[in-house]
C-alpha cells in the first residue's frame, strides 16, 4: 500500500549503513540519492491527486524534507537534491494561480447530471473529489430537493443536507425521519447506499436516479415517469451529417478519456471502495460507453417508419466507421454492440433493407467486436495503431482485473514485484496511447455547435425491457 511504500522509502533514506562512520560515504550519498530518486518520481506521477488532498494527508514530503535538511551537514553532496524536495513541499501544499481559478471555475452553481456527464458545450477538465456539484435528489412521491455537495461527499453528509432541506419544504409536513439515500434505475432496481460510501455520483448508470425516504418506503419508489414512457418520432440524426457527429463523438471521447489519470485503472481494479483516490473519471468514461449503446438502440427503436429506420442503420454503420478511422476504438465498438442490441438485431425487415455493401461491412465491424480468442481481432486490430487512439476502455479494466486476481501482491510479507511490473507495463501501454494529442475541430457554426450538443446529452433508454417492447411494436414476433 501507498503508506507502506512511504514509510519504507523514509526509513531507507534515513537508514546508517553499519561500518560507516560520518564522513559523507559515497555509498550512502549513492543511496539516499536513489531513493530520492525514486520520491520524485511518485511525487510527479501522483502531483494532482496528491495536491488534491492536501497538507493534512500529505505529511510524507515536508518530513523527508525535514530529515534530509538535518543530514546536509553530513552529506553535503545532496544539497541539489534537498532543494528540490523543498521546492516539491511547495508545489503540493501552494496551489499556483492558475490552479486555484479552475478550482474557483469549479464550484459555479452548475448542474450536473453526471447521465449527460457535464454542461454540453464546455471542455472537460478532470473532475476532483472536492469539486461541489448540484445535485437533485428525489422522495417517493417524485417531488425533489436541490443539494450542493462535494463530489467526494460521503452519503451520511448528503442526507445531512437533505433532511435540513426537507425540513424547511413546504411540501414536507412531517419531519423526516431515519433517512435511508437510494439509486434507483430506470427499470426499477434499487441499490441501498451504506453512510460511509463516498463518491457516490459518478458511480451512477445512465439513467440513474438518488431518492431518499424512510426504510419502510423502499418497496414504494418507482422510477421517474419520463424513464418509463417513450414518445416515437423522427430522430435528430436525419438532419446531421455522418461525419460531423463522429467528429464530434471523438471529441467529446478524448476530452474524457484525458481526464483519467492513469493511477485510476490501478485504484479502479486494485482496490475497489477501499481506493485511497476514487476513479471518478474513468467511471465517467465507462458511463459514457454505455450510454452511447443505449443511444444507438433508443435512436433506431424511437424511429417508426421503415425506410427510415434503415437509414438510421446506414447512418450508424457510418458513424462507427468513422470512429475507427479516428482510431476511437470506444465509441466505435459502443456503436457496433449498440446495433448488436438483441431488441434491434431482431428487426428482421430492418436489416434486409440495409444495401449488401453496409451489412457486409458490419460484420467486419462485429468481427472486432468477438471476443473468441481472447478478444484477438480487437488485439491484432490496437496493435497496428500509431497514437493518439482512443482504446475500448472496459477491455482494459477486463485485463488489469484478470492481472490482478490471477497473480498474489504479497507472497508473506515480500512484494510479487513480477507482478508490479506487468502493472505498470500497461500503465505505459495507456501512457503511450496519448503521448501525442488528437487534432481538436474548433469550428463554431450554429450547425456545428448543435451537433457537439447533441452528442454530448444524449436522450437514452437504458431498460433493456423497455427496449424490446417496443422491437416488437415496429416488428411483431410474427412477422
Amino acid at each position: 500500500s501507498a503508506p507502506l511504500f512511504l514509510s519504507q522509502l523514509h526509513e531507507t533514506f534515513s537508514l546508517e549503513t553499519q561500518g560507516e562512520e560520518g564522513g559523507g560515504g559515497g555509498s550512502e550519498v549513492a543511496r539516499k540519492r536513489a531513493v530520492l530518486s525514486v520520491v520524485f518520481r511518485y511525487l510527479d506521477t501522483y502531483r494532482e491527486l496528491l495536491q488534491e488532498e492536501g497538507e493534512r494527508s500529505n505529511s510524507f514530503p515536508k518530513e523527508l524534507y525535514l530529515c534530509a535538511v538535518q543530514e546536509l551537514s553530513q552529506y553535503p553532496e545532496l544539497v541539489e537534491d534537498v532543494l528540490k524536495l523543498q521546492r516539491w513541499t511547495e508545489i503540493l501544499n501552494s496551489p499556483s494561480v492558475a490552479e486555484k481559478e479552475s478550482r474557483r471555475k469549479q464550484v459555479r452553481p452548475l448542474f450536473r447530471h453526471f447521465r449527460r456527464i457535464d454542461a454540453c458545450l464546455q471542455p472537460r477538465e478532470a473532475f476532483r473529489g472536492s469539486d461541489e456539484i448540484f445535485c437533485r435528489v428525489y422522495t417517493p412521491d417524485h417531488s425533489y430537493v436541490t443539494i450542493r455537495s462535494r463530489l467526494s461527499c460521503r452519503v451520511g453528509e448528503i442526507l445531512a443536507l437533505v433532511r435540513e432541506k426537507l425540513q424547511y419544504s413546504e411540501d414536507q409536513p412531517v419531519l423526516p425521519g431515519n433517512l435511508v439515500l437510494v439509486a434507483v434505475t430506470s427499470a426499477g432496481e434499487k441499490a441501498v447506499f451504506r453512510p460511509s460510501d463516498e463518491a457516490v455520483f459518478t458511480t451512477l448508470g445512465v439513467n440513474t436516479h438518488l431518492f431518499t425516504c424512510e426504510p419502510s418506503e423502499l418497496d414504494s419508489l418507482l422510477p421517474l415517469p419520463e424513464e418509463i414512457h417513450w414518445t416515437p418520432g423522427d430522430s435528430k440524426l436525419h438532419d446531421m451529417s455522418a461525419e460531423e457527429v463522429a467528429n464530434q463523438l471523438v471529441a467529446f471521447d478524448w476530452e474524457l478519456f484525458s481526464c483519467v489519470h492513469e493511477v485510476e485503472f490501478v485504484c479502479y481494479v486494485f482496490h475497489g471502495e477501499q481506493s485511497r483516490w476514487r476513479p471518478l473519471n474513468l467511471e465517467l468514461v465507462l458511463q459514457r460507453c454505455s450510454e452511447v449503446q443505449h443511444w444507438v438502440a433508443t435512436e433506431i427503436l424511437q424511429c417508426q417508419s421503415l425506410p427510415k429506420r434503415v437509414q438510421l442503420l446506414r447512418k450508424f454503420i457510418k458513424i462507427a466507421a468513422l470512429c475507427k478511422q479516428q482510431q476511437d476504438l470506444l465509441s466505435f465498438l459502443a456503436v457496433v454492440l449498440g446495433l448488436d442490441n438483441p431488441a434491434v438485431s431482431r428487426l428482421r425487415l430492418t436489416w434486409e433493407g440495409l444495401p449488401g455493401k453496409f451489412r457486409k461491412q458490419f460484420q467486419q465491424f462485429e468481427s472486432v467486436a468477438d471476443p473468441s480468442r481472447n478478444h484477438k481481432s480487437y488485439r491484432d486490430l490496437i496493435t497496428s495503431l500509431r497514437p493518439p487512439l482512443i482504446p475500448f476502455t472496459p477491455l482494459l479494466l477486463k485485463d488489469l482485473t484478470f492481472l490482478h486476481e490471477s497473480c498474489k501482491t504479497f507472497h508473506g510479507e515480500l512484494v510479487n514485484f513480477e507482478k508490479m511490473h506487468k502493472v505498470a507495463d500497461m500503465v505505459r501501454i495507456i501512457r503511450r496511447y496519448r503521448s501525442s494529442q488528437l487534432a481538436m475541430d474548433t469550428e463554431t457554426s450554429p450547425p456545428h455547435l448543435q451537433t457537439k450538443a447533441y452528442v454530448r446529452q444524449l436522450q437514452v433508454i437504458d431498460n433493456q425491457n423497455l427496449l424490446f417492447d417496443m422491437s416488437c411494436k415496429l416488428e411483431p414476433k410474427d412477422t
